[in-house]
Formats: structure tokens, sequence, C-alpha cells
């Protein structure tokens, strides 16, 4: 009975002993699994961050397809499901992102120049047409006409007319703001001191700019006139003139503006001191009164019956003398043609005129001319004015320079008067000569100054009109007369 000895087990405790290592070895399994997950998670989670610095760096955030896969792949079952669940959440927060993102992007700012009205700059710069984009111009003053014409307002056929006149209405009413907005502002620079030359070409190079000059098509009508004190019309300063404005001077300031030749002739009067205010209310309540008067079918020598009549009733004190204002009879209003100025009929401002009608569609110059003086003129001074004539043919030419100088006239003025200084500006030197010979070949007419007696002062006001079909426009009026 010595010796070892081996109890042997029963099944029953085998079996225990048998579950007890196959619990032990699950176990084992369980944690080796565990740390697989966890090793998992890990490599998602770093994934996960390497996208998000991806969608910052590039900025549009879009998820590429291959990382979706990649994602999946590493999700194998139980906490990877949820995992990849997370991931899909993040990526749809990002596209979100980048949605709002974009939307920002497309959003435009809006626009501040289309809500802008384009405004005339001070002195004016702009062009007038620029100013009123739609090509529709401000209306001048409306006047109905009287007795047996105001059938014509409600006329629907005129209305109908008229209709169909509206570009030629838009390119006289343009040339009108022109002259409205430089007038505006040669008041406040026509000052005591300032030489007359710089006054006329400011002027001038002003009216070029506001209506766009364009040879023929659009530019100055005539020459600046800017007659002093006796002096009643048709003067401007040659190259090299050196008179200066001066506080005790009447000047007139009468000048022109054209679209396509339709002419808008207009002046009125500067003076500083006011002992001429008398004088300057006579001629602008005359001209005021010359269009209330005109007017389809009305006889010529009835406005300068009605104007003589207003003109002459004021009086003006100069210096302690008063003087008895009057008309100056050998002036006279006139009609205004196509690229004419003086288109034929003439607006006398003293009774006993021609019985000549005004007609319907016609354009007239309303001038008046309010004298202390004889209130007759003539012609002195030096010639700065001339014009072709309008119905001149050919005339043959022998002068070599005549020729040069018609060929420039041709160009540049047609049948529109012009001046010296304009010959200058456009290079012509030596030409005095030439223009001589045209002048004694009738093929240019000069229009020297028209002087009443030395020492008397004359004012002139002037306003175009036209007789619309269905009433009268005062194509010139503003607000300053």
């Amino acid at each position: 009975m010595g010796g070892d000895i081996k109890s042997p087990l029963s099944g029953d405790v085998r079996e225990s002993l048998e579950a007890l290592e196959l619990e032990e070895g699950d176990d084992g399994a369980v944690q080796s699994s565990g740390a697989a997950l966890d090793a998992d998670g890990v490599a998602v989670a770093q994934q996960k961050k390497k996208k998000k610095k991806k969608n910052k760096k590039t900025g549009n955030g879009a998820v590429s397809a291959v990382d979706v896969p990649e994602a999946a792949a590493n999700v194998t079952s139980g906490n990877g499901t949820v995992e990849a669940c997370l991931g899909h959440d993040e990526e749809n927060e990002i596209e979100a992102e980048v949605d709002e993102a974009s939307k920002k992007k497309k959003k435009k700012p809006k626009s501040k120049k289309k809500n802008s009205v384009l405004e005339q700059t001070d002195p004016p710069s702009i062009p007038v047409k620029d100013l009123f984009p739609s090509g529709d111009f401000p209306e001048g003053e409306i006047q109905q006409y009287k007795d047996d014409n105001l059938w014509r307002t409600t006329s629907e056929e005129k209305r109908e007319q008229e209709r169909l006149e509206k570009p030629l209405y838009n390119a006289i009413r343009q040339a009108a703001e022109v002259h409205r907005q430089v007038r505006k502002y040669i008041r406040t620079y026509a000052k005591p001191g300032v030489a007359m030359v710089d006054l006329c070409e400011t002027l001038e190079n002003m009216v070029r700019r506001l209506i766009s000059e364009n040879g023929l098509k659009a530019g100055i009508a005539f020459p600046t006139g800017c007659s002093l004190n006796w002096v009643a019309a048709h003067w401007t300063p040659n190259s090299g003139d050196k008179t200066v404005l001066q506080y005790d001077d009447v000047m007139k300031l009468d000048f022109g503006t054209h679209i396509e030749g339709r002419i808008v002739d207009c002046a009125f009067t500067v003076a500083f001191n006011p002992q001429f205010d008398p004088l300057l209310e006579a001629s602008r309540e005359a001209t005021n009164t010359g269009i209330r008067e005109a007017g389809i079918d009305v006889r010529l020598g009835d406005i300068g019956a009605a104007i003589q009549e207003t003109l002459e009733s004021y009086e003006v004190e100069i210096g302690g003398k008063t003087f008895q204002i009057k008309s100056v009879r050998n002036l006279n209003g006139h009609s205004i043609g196509p690229y004419q100025i003086h288109g034929g009929k003439s607006v006398p401002i003293v009774k006993g005129g021609e019985q000549t009608r005004m007609e319907e569609g016609e354009f007239y110059a309303i001038e008046t001319f309010a004298s202390t003086g004889k209130g007759y003129i003539r012609e002195d001074l030096e010639c700065s004015h001339y014009m072709k004539n309008f119905d001149v043919g050919h005339v043959p030419l022998r002068l070599p320079a005549a020729k040069k100088l018609l060929a420039t006239i041709d160009k540049n003025f047609s049948t529109l008067a012009f001046c010296r200084r304009y010959l200058d500006r456009l290079g012509e030197t030596k030409y005095l000569m030439a223009l001589k010979n045209l002048c004694d070949q009738g093929v240019v007419q000069p229009y020297p100054p028209l002087c009443d007696v030395k020492g008397s002062y004359v004012s002139q006001h002037e306003h175009t009109i036209f007789m619309r079909p269905t009433c009268k426009e005062v194509v010139s009026r503003g607000d300053d007369f």
C-alpha cells in the first residue's frame, strides 16, 4: 500500500474544470476583442480629425467619396456601428456649414449706382444728355392760344401731330436746357474785374461740354455777344482784346445753342449798379409782353405796338438825371429756321411794323432793346461777327487763301454765325485778307457792332418761342427770367 497514489477524478468534476478553462479563454477573447475595438475607435477618430483639417484648409468642406468607405471599413459591429453613425452626422453638419458659406458668397452687395440719380456738378461739367438718359428733356413754359385758336388746346388731331414731332421737340428742349444751365453759372462768374475774353471763352467752353459738341450736329449757334453800355448787339472780343468788365457797365449776354440746327436764341442783361434796375426791368417786361401777345395768325406789327407801349412806360434815373426809356426802333426780333438764325420774318418792337402773320410750326426770337439814348442804332467799331449767306450759290473764287478759308467755314460752321476767335481756335492764321475777299464776293456777310449814341445805356432780353399746334412753348424760359 506504499508508493505514489493517483486519485481518480469523477466525471462531474472534470467537466466543471473544463468549463472553468473555457470561461477563462472566453474572457481573454473578450478582452482582446475589446482592445481591438478600442484600437479601431482611435483610428476612426484620427481619420475624422484629418478630415476636419482638410475641410478647414480647402474651405469647401466637401466629403470625398473615398472617405466614406474607409470609415465604413473600420466599423465591424456593436460599438463600431455607433461610431459610423456619428461620422455621418458630423459629415452632414460640415455639409450644412459649407452650404451656408456658399450662400453667403453668392450674395452680392446691392449696387448703389442703379438707385443713384446723376446730378450736375458745380461748375457744370456733365453733358445734359447724361442727366436725362430717357431722352426726354424738360418742357419750356406753356402758354395757351387766345380767341379763335382756343380750339387747338383740345384738338385730338393737333395732339397726334405733336406726338409725331416728338424728336424735334426733344432736340430744341435739349439745346434750351444747356442754355439754362450755362447762363445760371455764368451769372455767378460775371463779376467786375473779369476780362471779357475770359468770360466768353468760359461760357463757350461750357456750352461745348454740356451740349456734347459734335460738328454741325450739336454745338454753339453763334458767337457770344457781350456788348457793353451803348453797344446794343454783335460785339464780342477779338483775340488780344484787353477789355475788362466794370461795376458801372451794362452788359448784354446773348448766346445760342443748337441741336441738329434747331437754334435756341436767348439773351439777358447783367448790371451790378442798382441804378440800372429800371432799365433792365423795362426790356424784360417788354419781352414778356411780346411773348404773351404772340400766337398763330397774330400780326407781327401788333406785337411790336404792344412791346413799345410796355417798354416806353418806364423811366430811369442815372447819375441824378432822369431818362425816358425808348425802344430801339431799327432792331427787331426774328423768326428762326434750321441752321438759319434770321429766318426771314421780323418781329418789330415799335408800332407800325409789317402785317405778316405768325404761322403754326414756326420758331421766333422775341427780343427787345431798351435805350436811354436816341433809340436808333448804327454800325460802328471793329467787326467780330460773320456768317455765310444762307442762299448763296457757287461763287468762283480766284484767291487760293479764300478758297481754303471757305472750306474751313463750310466744314465747321456752314450757315451758322462765327467770329474771328473761332477761326483762331481752329488754327487759322493770316486769314483777314481771305475773309475780306469772301465778304466782298458776297459769300460771307459781316455783322459789325450795333451802337446807339455814345454815353447811353442799352439793355436787352430775349426768348425763343415755338408755335406748337396746340399751344405756344417758351422753350428757353428758366427760373432766372
